[in-house]
């Protein structure tokens, strides 16, 4: 069993990121440029956007934080979007969910100019994505996607089970191990799927984002499977400092001897996806 170390690949891709940084500066003087908007105080926001300013230092970006009360009223977040959609000097942000139940997600991500969507969220970039053209893709799949390409993974006819289909992960990775080029044969699975442990079993490769603490168990894949937990739950534990740690939805533990490869929670995907986050940032200050 080999573990697919996002902390190391990220490293790796930052690395990449601070040397293509240094040659804009050199071409150009300009300095890639992410905000972020920050609604109210979710801790696993909160922890998510720190992770995003610290990357940026990391690299040589710059980066804006806003910060909002969850008082904040529709009207006066969607003016934020607005002026960020026309201030030249930022080249893609993020609008940090979730938001408070009063404000239409749907309409904030419509409202965001899609070149500086960053996320990948707005239907122009998932578009583009379903039809395989060049775009911003969700930093989520788009983490997982480099993580199997680094560790040269092979992925083209085997079987692809996605456990989970929201739009930020399951329907764009889904699109993306059945593109060309991953060339997986895709079983998108739900909460409505009849005998998921069945489909699960057939997998040579699961991908796991339902959200559900250690949804997925030993018997439910089968042997040399490569395992890609997306899940970060945080579990009641007394023997932890805080009285709490980190879960994904894969019972590692017993999932693990089981594996070729499996991606650890955490230090797996979230990484990646805060750094893809920076690649898509890198690819809109390239634009001309």
């Amino acid at each position: 069993m080999v573990l697919l170390d996002g902390k190391l690949i990220s490293e790796q891709i930052k690395a990449e990121i601070k040397v293509e940084v240094e040659s804009i500066v050199r071409r150009n003087g300009k300095v890639p440029h992410l905000a972020a908007v920050l609604v109210g105080d979710n801790p696993a926001s909160e922890a998510y956007v720190r992770s995003k300013v610290r990357s940026c230092e990391q690299v040589g970006f710059k980066s804006t934080l806003i910060r909002r009360g969850a008082d904040i009223t529709e009207a006066e977040l969607l003016e934020i979007v607005r002026q960020l959609n026309d201030d030249k000097e930022i080249d893609g942000f993020i609008v940090q969910l979730p938001l408070p139940k009063h404000i239409d997600e749907m309409k904030v991500t419509l409202a965001i100019d899609y070149r500086k969507d960053v996320d990948g969220f707005h239907p122009v970039n998932f578009g583009k994505m379903a039809q395989g053209m060049d775009t911003f893709l969700p930093a989520t799949p788009y983490g997982i996607i480099e993580i199997l390409e680094r560790y040269k993974i092979q992925t083209a006819g085997k079987h692809c089970v996605v456990v989970g289909r929201s739009n930020i992960v399951g329907t764009p990775v889904s699109i993306l191990m059945s593109r060309k080029g991953k060339d997986c044969t895709v079983t998108l699975t739900h909460s409505k799927t009849e005998d998921i442990a069945s489909e699960i079993r057939r997998a040579d490769i699961v991908i796991a984002a339902i959200g559900i603490p250690r949804f997925i168990t030993a018997d439910m894949v089968k042997p040399g499977a490569v395992v890609v937990d997306v899940g970060i739950n945080r579990i009641e534990d007394a023997a932890a400092k805080n009285g709490n740690r980190l879960v994904g939805d894969v019972d590692f533990d017993h999932v693990a001897p089981k594996c070729s490869y499996i991606t650890p929670v955490p230090g797996g995907i979230g990484l990646m996806t805060v750094t893809c986050l920076l690649l898509n940032t890198l690819k809109a200050a390239s634009q001309e």
